[in-house]
């Protein structure tokens, strides 16, 4: 199996946040870490530091996706996203890389940070 854990984020969030958050999205929905084979998140994510360090500390590439892209899928949850332009960010961004385009775990706030995952 192969998972694409999309990741939306507030301003400044912690690496230590992101990893908690990625953690435990995985231990509720049963899956592990070997499983993932990529992050996601939107382009105007691409230079918060606490995601890529994260990234950088579960060696695991991160790819941040286009908002044109993200908005060509329908996220099933609302999304605070809407304010920027974009349907969401946790769930279009795992669903844009994967492979199934099926939703395995619809996004769940983690403090700070919102995760999705999808096969």
């Amino acid at each position: 199996m192969t998972l694409i854990i999309g990741i939306g984020t507030r301003r400044d969030v912690t690496s230590q946040e992101v990893i908690d958050a990625v953690s435990k999205a995985l231990e509720e929905s049963g899956y592990s870490l070997n499983e993932v084979s990529m992050l996601a998140s939107a382009k105007m994510k691409e230079n918060e530091t606490g995601l890529l360090n994260a990234a950088n500390t579960l060696d695991i590439g991160v790819q941040f996706i286009p908002h044109e892209i993200l908005n060509r899928y329908k996220s099933p949850t609302i999304s605070q996203a809407s304010r920027f332009g974009l349907n969401g960010v946790a769930e279009p961004s795992a669903m844009a890389l994967s492979e199934k385009k099926e939703l395995l775990l619809r996004k769940r706030k983690y403090g700070r940070v919102t995760i999705a995952i999808a096969e």
